[in-house]
């Protein structure tokens, strides 16, 4: 961290540190930061001599003095310092006993004589919450959020006879977020940055090293206390700086205007970035746009036509509801308690008695607040009721909303009960008996997290490719359709839980994600065999399996996204540091292709949600249901709405307005080189967003005589025909070296008679049918193409008589460099083989190499230095030696040349999804 002054950065520890100088110090001052400042004083050996605080207020001692007592260090509690200007003696003389060299005051309210001030060997040092000369005064954190800055901070300063003028010890420093409240940005920084800074600030004294900077009276100012009168809302001002009228006075005072004759605060503000929802009018006095109540909140407009959102509403007797309650805001109904219920009750009501010990007896009339709590005691309430209540999880906005205990103790039964969790999710499934299980399947779109027809309520048919029948209708999403996905992406993005959630938190809701995936993987292997003709036993292994693994390992990155810092150059006399953020895009499009629907979701989401972002996500056409099953799953480990929208429906209508729109910040594409070059032309001309693209291959892989044959004839096979050949890094052309070149095609074909061709459902076929219809003919012209140019068909390069869209594995020799099948991807089971010189490795590699694409390739020989060679001569992202298809969830896949760009897996997909922002400050 950065202290102001000094010559060197140092690096606060919270664990204990051995210094060599310590100080005897008077703490004066009170309140829970207070407290957090005598422990970790004390905790790094000096000696608290002194603690001088408040009396206590309605028989409950301040947070300071409670652990002072109980730490046997002297405490004294004046209600005054000084009388008519005069210090009082009794005071003085107390204050003097305890032989202070320092006096630190953390937080205090009371003022302070300068005899006592300039008391001690090295004087007085304050915290302040802002960064001085800016905002002097008591109400320093409101007017900073007021003012709209954009740095808020701290200042430790030597105290002088000034009002906050004293010379600086050390300042830091934060970013405003955009809805930080006053509370926020205390909680988030202030409090516990600012607790390290004053132990700090107590050793550069002991050490000798504490600077003194005179302030500047360039850019000071000087605020009054806010207090409830003067908080009310001007409405003629702009809608930011109305937001921020709102969070600066969020909670304390509060932020008020009159409705109905009725004085109303205003709590939990937020810029309004999106299209303004649906909502009921409601009157405000003095605005000249009546509010909206909506279902999110309270819709308010500034005079530049902009608006912002507040999400709590608090009356004249204290009671808070969400300001959607508005027009439903009348009193709770009463719920009978059952046995247990009873018994939470008379808990939660001892609770409250020890924390109001000055209240004779708790009362269903007994309000929170007016009974004297703080919020450090809401945040004792709601620890408490999670240790006695039996992990009961309150928030702190649960007794902000429920003041009263009658109130609270509703509020906690209707939680108990689930009552007060959103709606459940509505899911109008297509069921089928198969595979001896009932499988659900969705089958609508999925925006801001619920399921819904398509706006024009279009629908197509998702075929089941064994045996050519409909599975079901799906929504067929129109550019409207798009339009709300992207606005409740953007909005959860830029409004919601999601964009200030905890890293870890993040992970946390990954990794649940996959434990419900691998919870439902049968039923998910099971629709994926329906949809896309997937053998069932390598859905449950690759395509689901791999999707697992894919959530958690990404999940396990999310608290794991760091920047670095970075040398400079010196801007003498001054120094400089520069470091790096790593910050998420916004909303991400991801458009997925359908040989391995599920896993291919896996690999571009799971990156994109652990770096942060929301996502809008488009599955193939004739594959949509496994991607809405996963929407389904992602409701229930708890994704917030809109984080995760899908949406079914064409390449040209859905997938061409996800390229073209202006509010998504990058693409993510898996599919055809041809379509991959208007995506990027799109993106280009729309808002020049970020692109990732991963498209078409021929990949090589070249079999030396050298090999061991037998590994090489089985997982060359496993190289064009797994996944019936519908794999992206499939080998489209083998080179096979001449001496071994007739006893491995023999092979190959032995191999091919003995797979079962049929239904993807039963546990022993081998080869199930190709994904749709117009690909099966598209395999069969490109055989008939391979005939036609004089290649040998040595095997298969029908279709399988039977119902469904079945092909035959398929083995073409003699294949020469100029023709189709040396040039094209065929995307289906069909080996393309052709012969190389005994002994020509340059030669086959120049081959090898003489193709636009570059995905994946291999190699099979025994000489490791050849595999060597020929490794670091193929052009393409991947490289396999004696293996194939060996992708796992750490090693980044991407291609070279027009195979695309960009990454998936491993740590480099997570900069697919991440922006780099360079910081450099001056001190």
């Amino acid at each position: 961290m950065l202290w102001r002054g000094g010559q060197a950065l140092r690096r606060f520890s919270t664990g204990r540190v051995c210094f060599k100088n310590k100080l005897k110090v008077a703490l004066i001052g009170q309140s829970l930061f207070g407290q957090e400042v005598y422990s970790h004083l004390c905790k790094e050996g000096h000696r608290v001599v002194g603690v001088f605080t408040v009396p206590d207020k309605d028989g409950k001692a301040d947070p300071l003095a409670l652990a002072a007592e109980k730490n046997g260090t002297p405490v004294f509690k004046f209600p005054r310092w000084r009388v008519k200007g005069k210090t009082i003696k009794e005071v003085a003389e107390a204050y003097r006993s305890v032989g202070a060299e320092l006096n630190v005051l953390p937080f205090c309210t009371q003022f302070i004589p300068m005899d006592v001030i300039d008391g001690p060997k090295h004087g007085s040092i304050i915290y302040h919450p802002s960064i001085l000369p800016r905002h002097r005064g008591a109400s320093a954190i409101n007017w900073t959020l007021i003012m709209g800055d954009k740095k808020a901070g701290f200042s430790v300063f030597w105290a002088d006879d000034g009002l906050d003028t004293g010379p600086i010890l050390l300042q830091r420093s934060c970013d405003v977020e955009p809805n930080d409240t006053v509370d926020a940005l205390y909680n988030r920084f202030l409090f516990p940055e600012g607790i390290k800074a004053m132990v700090e600030a107590v050793q550069l004294i002991a050490d000798g090293k504490a600077p003194r900077i005179p302030q500047t009276e360039e850019g000071a100012t000087y605020e009054g206390i806010q207090k409830k009168e003067n908080a009310k809302i001007s409405w003629n001002q702009s809608a930011e700086a109305l937001h921020n009228w709102i969070r600066g006075h969020d909670k304390v005072p509060g932020a008020w205007a009159e409705i109905n004759g009725q004085v109303v605060t205003f709590y939990g503000s937020s810029l309004l970035n999106s299209s303004v929802p649906p909502g009921e009018p409601l009157e405000i006095k003095g605005a000249e746009k009546p509010g909206l109540v909506t279902k999110n909140g309270l819709v308010l407009f500034g005079n530049d036509g902009k608006a912002l959102m507040v999400r709590n509403l608090q009356f004249e007797d204290g009671k808070m509801i969400p300001a959607s309650q508005y027009f439903s805001s009348g009193e709770m109904s009463m719920v009978e308690l059952t046995a247990e219920e009873v018994k939470v009750a008379e808990t939660i009501k001892v609770i409250w008695a020890g924390i109001l010990s000055n209240v004779p007896a708790i009362e269903d009339s007994t309000d929170f607040f007016k009974s004297g709590a703080s919020s450090m005691d809401v945040a004792r309430l709601v620890e408490e009721i999670r240790q006695k209540c039996g992990g009961l999880q309150l928030q702190n906005e649960d007794v902000y909303m429920a003041t009263k205990f009658e109130d609270f103790i509703q509020k906690v039964v209707r939680k108990l009960r689930g009552e007060d969790q959103e709606a459940e999710l509505v899911v109008d499934y297509v069921s089928k008996e198969i595979n001896d299980m009932t499988v659900k399947m969705p089958y609508q779109c999925f925006i801001n997290g619920q399921f819904t027809d398509a706006e024009d309520g279009q629908t197509y048919d998702t075929i089941n490719p064994t045996d050519g029948s409909t599975i079901c209708k799906v929504s067929y999403a129109s550019l409207v359709d798009v339009d709300k996905a992207v606005a409740a992406a953007k909005d959860a993005f830029e409004n919601g839980e999601w964009g200030r959630m905890n890293a870890r938190d993040r992970g946390r809701l990954m990794y649940r994600l996959a434990d419900l995936m691998e919870e439902k993987q049968e039923e998910l292997a099971t629709i994926e065999a329906l949809d896309s003709g997937a053998v069932y036993t390598l859905a449950l292994k690759t395509h689901i399996g791999m999707s697992v693994q894919t959530f958690r390992y990404f999940a396990g990155w999310c608290d794991k996204i760091q920047g670095s810092t970075i040398p400079i150059n010196q801007a003498r006399p001054n120094r400089n540091l520069t470091f790096t953020k790593k910050e998420p895009l916004g909303v991400c499009a991801i458009i997925i292709p359908w040989n391995y629907p599920l896993m291919m979701l896996a690999w571009k989401s799971a990156a994109c949600l652990a770096a942060g972002n929301t996502l809008v996500l488009k599955p193939a056409q004739v594959t949509p249901l496994t991607a809405l099953k996963f929407a389904e799953l992602s409701v229930k480990a708890g994704f917030p709405k809109g984080v995760i929208n899908i949406i079914p429906g064409s390449g040209g209508v859905v997938g061409q307005h996800l390229s073209e729109h202006p509010d998504i910040r990058k693409l993510g594409f898996t599919g055809s080189t041809l379509i991959g070059k208007q995506i990027m032309k799109s993106c280009a001309m729309s808002n020049l967003k970020k692109v990732s693209l991963e498209l078409g291959g021929k990949s090589p892989l070249i079999i030396f005589s050298d090999c061991e044959l037998d590994k090489a004839v089985r997982m060359g096979m496993g190289a064009v025909f797994f996944n019936k050949g519908e794999n992206c890094i499939a080998a489209g052309r083998l080179f096979v070296e001449e001496s071994i070149h007739d006893e491995f095609v023999t092979r190959v074909v032995e191999e091919i008679k003995k797979m079962k061709i049929g239904d993807p459902l039963d546990r022993s076929t081998d080869h199930g049918p190709q994904n749709h219809k117009a690909h099966l003919e598209k395999l069969l012209q490109y055989c008939e193409a391979g005939v036609k140019e004089g290649a040998t068909l040595v095997y298969g390069g029908r279709q399988v008589q039977r119902p469904g869209f079945f092909m035959e594995p398929t083995v073409f020799t003699d294949v020469e460099d100029h023709m189709y099948l040396a040039k094209e991807e065929s995307f289906g089971p069909i080996m393309v083989i052709s012969k190389f010189q005994n002994g020509d490795v340059d030669g086959v590699l120049q081959r090898a190499n003489n193709t636009e694409y570059g995905l994946a390739s291999g190699v099979f020989t025994r000489d490791i230095n050849k595999a060597m060679y020929v490794s670091e001569k193929l052009e393409a992202g991947t490289v396999f030696i004696n293996t194939y298809n060996k992708t796992d969830v750490a090693a980044p896949f991407g291609g070279f040349k027009q195979s695309g760009f960009g990454k998936d897996l491993g740590e480099e997909a997570l900069n697919e999804y991440l922006k780099t922002k360079s910081v450099t400050l001056e001190y």
